[in-house]
């Protein structure tokens, strides 16, 4: 098949008369369906195997080439009987080779109960387990799917055939846990008795219709693989026939429904089966499917190398593009390649620690800035209508930092290890273009596989060419021109509900969005036990910082405690779908709510979205409860109260040391809105059972308290009047000269502003002290609270009201928040702050503090 690719399809007319004059119910293997981007058209290659009309044994392939649109709709229609006609055929196959097992079964049964039995009934029930139970269920299904394609229309339903099907699952489940010992069980009886070894090599298959040979020889322990192999090959035909079925058409949820039935059943295989010995050998190549395939960091010596990584059904092969994508002439470099039987992950506990090299945070923002810097200057040379070449060397210039930053940022691990043990280590990138590789389907079903010759390995590199599907280095310069910079303010979310759920589970939901390409979790929704219809209507409010794309995923929780612990954060819990929209400026212009819907798997999870602009979010608007605490000046709070910190820092501060410094993503998770919203009401009122209150709730909604309450002073806590002189102290580059400045500034402060700051600063250290559980880090921190603490009210930002450049207010935007990042964690990873005497026993004799 992989040669197909290799030859121009012929012209539709021709087809059509090659198709015309073959008997279409004599094809016996059919539509192997591979999707190409050539230019703008998305091309459907169907592979039509047909007996060769000269009685040749062989068989020839026929190239269809339909292009597809979202209008042509019968010809999509259309595909799903090529589709369907395919899986009779494979199934017809199938089941020739399940009769072929279930031939000697009978009368080596008869035998064993006679005086010279073959095979014991033991043994005869341990190598054909469930293979009579197997055929009945596949008769069942071709015999239904038959009849309705041979009378199809488009409204023809099959739908309920596949999940009848899928609901079967659970034999293939029982087949494949007794599968090793019915292999070693056969090959003991063919050492032991060489009647059944002659039997066992010489099982005859029943061969399609038409061909000139009626009937073909397999061994036992090749038969015996069918089905294992048949389950996996069944999750991609039900890809295929999904793809090309309306989302109108009835039959799209019942196939989504065996879809996510079949996706489950294969995860939960590879989750509790140890890798089995695969003891059948096929043929170099033979069935190889591109599985998946997706842009990794490899760690070569301490080198961080791009590698396009391709996942075939067999094996794992590694290349290295020797021209950038782009370029007309593309070739790959063959790096290595591992057999998937030889294929294995280690856990931490089982594998020798590895030094992992990591960028500073601080060289990564540099880069940031830098990107950030020429893609401004791009946008003002085209403004300044400049020619081509000046705007092509800045172009350059931006890829290379975008490449420089795509190596160096990513930071999860992935160790791949061959059978000799040798390792190989990855870091995957968190970008929508890879997010799923490393949850792959690595089977320990895969196919046995020799080792490939020089030849027959150059021969499989060129060929990936032609079989990526992705096609683009995960960089911003390959994107249109018009995109999107994406979306700078606040997004609230309110997650309402879940349903398409076909039994009872703990269900919660997590929120992530992007950031310079990379994403992170944003918000939890509480566990809703016990249900199909989880219902959890909480609202989370999302800051985003150029952001492209929200990103959902449900979880089943685990309460299995013998697994967890902290540090293993949710790994345990197990992913039941993840979905995505775009953040698109234009959609979410308007200020009312937008009710979507998010598909994942078989589930739908209902959402409702509104955003507020920067230039909403940046206003600081006073309190309009003088008797309050939001809105309020720190000063007027803590002459007040008559403290050197106000109640409400001390109180947040106080329950996130007692109950969340483990909590992973502190201060960076959003915790409700309706809670942060009471608690905020509570502390205005001076309600006396905040406390109280503040023990019931989670503590990522007192975290956003806090962060509430400093983000609504009518100014930063460092200032309007000092904010520009922080951001110039910053860029010092002598450290003497930088560290005097910086430490003046913070003592020009206000007395309450400097005591809450340096009482908050402690805080933030301790709780970076848990980073190894948290995931909290000195940077991560600031990153938080830098522009919370820092940003100064619209009057006084350097942002422009009303830009007229969106790509440019974004990256001088990115600019300043990264400006305010470096402030504080300037003074995060100052060890000590001298400070005079005077304010020294201000700050250590407060009995307040």
């Amino acid at each position: 098949h992989l040669l197909c690719f290799l030859f121009p399809p012929p012209p539709l007319s021709q087809i059509d008369q090659m198709l015309l004059s073959t008997n279409l119910t004599s094809a016996y293997v059919c539509v192997c369906v591979c999707v190409c981007a050539l230019g703008t058209c998305s091309l459907t290659h169907i592979f039509i195997s047909l007996p060769c009309s000269h009685g040749s044994p062989f068989n020839y392939c026929v190239p269809v080439c339909l292009v597809q649109t979202e209008c042509d709709l019968e010809k999509g229609l259309e595909m799903r009987k090529w589709v369907l006609s395919g899986i009779l055929a494979t199934e017809e196959t199938y089941l020739s080779h399940l009769e072929a097992l279930l031939l000697p079964m009978k009368p080596l049964k008869a035998a064993a109960t006679t005086s010279q039995p073959v095979l014991t009934v033991a043994q005869i029930e341990t190598i054909f387990f469930k293979v009579p139970e197997l055929y009945e269920i596949h008769k069942e299904f071709y015999d239904g799917l038959f009849p309705r394609v041979q009378q199809w229309s488009h409204h023809q339903r099959v739908g309920d055939l596949f999940q009848k099907l899928a609901s079967q699952l659970g034999v293939y489940r029982a087949f494949v846990d007794n599968y090793e010992l019915a292999v070693e069980t056969a090959e003991k009886c063919c050492q032991a008795n060489t009647q059944f070894a002659e039997i066992s090599e010489n099982l005859k298959v029943r061969s399609p219709k038409d061909s000139k040979d009626q009937t073909a020889k397999n061994s036992l322990e090749a038969l015996l693989y069918k089905p294992v192999d048949r389950v996996t090959r069944s999750t991609l035909v039900l890809h295929d026939l999904l793809k090309h079925t309306p989302t109108s058409h009835p039959d799209h949820p019942l196939l989504q429904d065996a879809l996510r039935i079949s996706q489950n059943f294969l995860s939960s295989i590879n989750e509790e089966t140890t890798p089995r010995r695969q003891s059948v050998t096929v043929k170099k190549g033979e069935n190889r499917q591109l599985l998946k395939d997706s842009f990794m960091v490899e760690l070569v010596e301490g080198a961080r190398k791009l590698r396009h990584v391709f996942l075939f059904t067999d094996l794992l092969l590694c290349a290295k593009l020797k021209k950038q994508i782009g370029g007309k002439n593309q070739q790959y470099d063959s790096k290595w390649y591992i057999p998937l039987t030889e294929l294995t992950f280690q856990g931490p506990e089982e594998s020798e620690p590895l030094t992992i090299p990591q960028v500073p945070d601080e060289e990564l923002d540099a880069m940031k800035v830098k990107i950030s810097h020429l893609r401004s200057e791009i946008q003002r040379e085209k403004r300044a209508n400049k020619g081509s070449k000046v705007i092509d060397r800045l172009r350059k210039k931006l890829s290379e930092q975008e490449s420089l930053l795509l190596l160096t940022s990513p930071s999860m691990p992935l160790r791949v290890y061959n059978k000799n043990g040798k390792v190989m280590m990855f870091f995957i990138l968190n970008c929508p273009y890879t997010y799923m590789m490393p949850v792959a389907v690595v089977f320990f079903l895969g196919l046995k596989t020799s080792s490939l010759t020089s030849m027959e390995l150059q021969m499989l590199t060129s060929s990936c060419v032609k079989l990526q599907t992705v096609h683009h280095i995960p960089l911003s310069i390959n994107k249109e021109e018009d995109e999107s910079s994406g979306l700078y303010g606040f997004l609230n979310v309110i997650v309402h509900s879940a349903s398409g759920l076909k039994q009872s589970l703990n269900l919660y939901c997590t929120l992530e969005v992007d950031s310079f390409g990379f994403f992170s979790n944003k918000a939890k929704t509480r566990v809703y036990r016990y249900t199909t219809e989880p219902k959890w209507n909480e609202e989370f409010e999302i800051e985003l910082e150029g952001s492209q794309t929200l990103r959902l995923l449900c979880y089943e929780k685990s309460y299995n405690k013998t697994k967890q612990n902290k540090e293993d954060g949710d790994s345990t819990d197990r992913i039941m779908g993840k979905g995505q929209i775009p953040l698109d400026p234009q959609t979410h212009q308007g200020k009312d709510w937008q009710r979507t819907v998010i598909p994942m798997n078989g589930i739908e999870v209902k959402l409702s979205m509104k955003f507020t602009s920067r230039e909403f979010s940046l206003k600081r608007m006073p309190s309009r409860k003088p008797m309050g605490v939001f809105g309020i000046k720190i000063s007027t709070v803590t002459k007040r109260e008559r403290s050197k910190v106000p109640y409400i820092v001390r109180q947040c501060l106080e329950e996130i040391e007692r109950r969340g410094m483990e909590e992973v993503g502190i201060y960076r998770v959003s915790g409700v809105a309706t809670d942060i919203q009471a608690l905020k009401t509570a502390f205005d009122t001076n309600n006396k059972d905040v406390s109280v209150m503040m023990s019931e709730m989670d503590v990522n909604a007192i975290a956003g308290t806090l962060k509430l309450y400093f983000r609504e002073l009518p100014e930063p806590l460092f200032t309007d009047e000092l904010y520009p002189n922080f951001a110039g102290g910053i860029t010092l580059s002598d450290s003497v000269a930088k560290e005097s400045c910086m430490l003046n500034l913070l003592l020009s402060l206000p007395e309450p502003n400097l005591v809450t700051f340096l009482f908050l600063l402690d805080h933030l250290k301790r709780v970076a002290e848990k980073e190894s559980v948290n995931k909290m880090s000195l940077h991560n921190l600031a990153t938080v609270f830098g522009p919370t603490l820092l940003r100064p009210a619209e009057k006084d930002s350097k942002i422009p009201a009303n830009p007229t450049q969106p790509i440019s207010m974004g990256d001088s935007w990115s600019l300043e928040v990264m400006a305010q990042v470096q402030v504080l964690l300037y003074f995060l990873q100052l060890e000590t702050i001298p400070t005079p005497d005077s304010k020294r026993q201000s700050i250590l004799f407060s009995t307040e503090v």
